[in-house]
């Protein structure tokens, strides 16, 4: 992997996560609170849920444009994003057939992921 891919694909990941990120928390909050409720997640919980995976979410997107410990960001990356799965599966099994693939885009992103880890020295 040439030192240009890795920052090209850095950079596309934490913008990513950031757009992600400011999406849940202010452009389609009704979007995700939608989706928790018919997990049964409602009230301040789903507050909680939506606002915190906001969080987590931005908070990789600037862990990942710091470019430092990029080995530890990537691996929390992949325990993020097979959560996010297992709940969205859990909640609605449909997103894996949507359209727009929500979930089967999260296959190639852990392989792209799992590749940056590999190939990164520190």
């Amino acid at each position: 992997m040439t030192d240009g891919f890795h920052l090209a694909a850095r950079l596309s990941l934490s913008f990513l996560w950031l757009f992600t990120a400011v999406t849940s928390a202010f452009l389609a909050r009704d979007i995700g609170y939608q989706v928790l409720a018919s997990g049964g997640i409602t009230g301040t919980f789903a507050d909680v849920c939506l606002y915190s995976g906001s969080l987590v979410d931005a908070a990789i997107g600037l862990w990942l444009l710091s470019g430092r410990k990029l080995k530890p960001c990537y691996l929390v990356q992949l325990m993020v994003i097979a959560t996010y799965t297992l709940l969205l599966t859990v909640i609605d099994p449909g997103f894996w057939t949507h359209p727009f693939g929500p979930l089967t885009k999260n296959l190639p992103l852990l392989v792209l992921i799992g590749g940056l880890y590999a190939h990164t020295r520190e």
